[in-house]
């Protein structure tokens, strides 16, 4: 399935801003909600935690000097497409990060909008044949080409979950708890690293 540059610009109509999303996740843990089509005290809970999440690595997360310039020098305008919801921890993990590239480059910009309000271009973008998200979608500002896409995780994540349902036969509790732990010292930088190497910044222009 692919998309239409007729979906894009609907699904940009209703996005956020990542400010306007963080107030939103605020909203959502005064509420005991959570975004998407399902509500349940789990989801609430895990919205709950990706605020907390989310909040620390908005101050922690740093990208370097160096990448910083490569990025400045970039030849497009890059608006990144953010399917999402915020009981998810990948995204928790992952969108601070996005939000930090982004904003490397007053040109680019970051728009989130909902996994389940947005079937059609979910569908596009499936992993294993899943729904799994983040999904960011690097457009050209301009155009809305879509140059690539990303997720639901950093590839050195992927692989780590790849190898262990090979071994296990699904992603468990013991799984998900390594991988948080991963996630934690990893600070962001496998999700930068992925984007360098999609963005083709590996080296200097």
């Amino acid at each position: 399935m692919s998309t239409t540059k007729a979906q894009i610009e609907s699904a940009i109509k209703t996005a956020l801003d990542y400010p306007s999303y963080m107030t939103l996740m605020q909203e959502l843990v005064h509420k005991g909600m959570s975004t998407g089509l399902e509500q349940s005290d789990a989801l609430t809970n895990y919205t709950l935690l990706n605020n907390k999440r989310m909040k620390r690595l908005n101050k922690t997360l740093s990208v370097s000097a160096q990448v910083q310039a490569r990025i400045q020098n970039y030849p497009k305008d890059i608006r990144f497409l953010v399917l999402t919801e915020s009981w998810c921890g990948d995204a928790a993990q992952s969108l601070p990060m996005v939000s930090k590239i982004a904003a490397c480059q007053p040109s680019w910009s970051v728009s989130l909008i909902s996994r389940d309000e947005h079937p059609v271009l979910m569908d596009a973008y499936l992993t294993n044949g899943g729904r799994s998200i983040p999904k960011v979608l690097i457009l050209d500002k301009n155009t809305l080409e879509v140059l690539s896409h990303w997720g639901p995780r950093p590839a050195v994540a992927t692989k780590m979950a790849a190898d262990y349902k090979e071994i296990h036969g699904s992603l468990d509790a013991d799984f998900k708890a390594s991988l948080q732990l991963w996630y934690n010292k990893d600070k962001g930088q496998s999700t930068l690293e992925d984007f360098i190497a999609l963005l083709g910044l590996e080296h200097p222009t």
